[in-house]
């Protein structure tokens, strides 16, 4: 949490106040008039949006079986022209499908190599969208791949 202090004209107030809860979660404004007399001063405290982290179940509720993408993952890599680079798309879904496979996968050893070959792809995705966010890689490739999914 943090506090914002903003000195603005008088009629500026309800826009400015509109702007920044619209950017953070704030409390109360407090509002005083500038030793001038011509503006107003406002403070409030405010803290970051939390991002939706979805689940997995509800990110990968209407993916393609696992089978299906790694035959799509496959043949997409296999397919690209030499010297092209693969894309977003194939970034986003490689990361969910390695994703998918760690979390159902069973003995420790295989789960411990699959989840961070999973975490590598997601932070792969991560330098493709040049993403500035500061989270678990894993649970952005749940939510880029979920609205995704959506959008398609």
């Amino acid at each position: 949490m943090f506090e914002i202090r903003v000195i603005c004209d008088p009629d500026e107030t309800d826009r400015v106040t509109a702007v920044l809860g619209g950017a953070f979660t704030t409390g109360s404004v407090r509002q005083y008039v500038t030793r001038d007399g011509k503006r107003e001063r406002l403070y409030l405290t405010a803290d970051l949006r939390a991002e939706r982290w979805p689940t997995p179940e509800d990110a990968y509720a209407l993916a393609p079986s696992i089978i299906s993408e790694i035959g799509w993952t496959a043949r997409t890599a296999a397919d690209k022209p030499f010297g092209k680079g693969l894309g977003r798309e194939f970034w986003l879904r490689k990361a969910a499908l390695l994703d998918r496979i760690a979390l159902g996968d069973e003995s420790e050893r295989v789960r411990s190599d699959a989840a961070e070959m999973a975490t590598e792809a997601a932070r792969r995705l991560m330098d493709t969208d040049d993403a500035t966010v500061i989270c678990d890689p894993r649970a952005y490739v749940r939510q880029q791949y979920e609205r995704w999914l959506k959008q398609k």
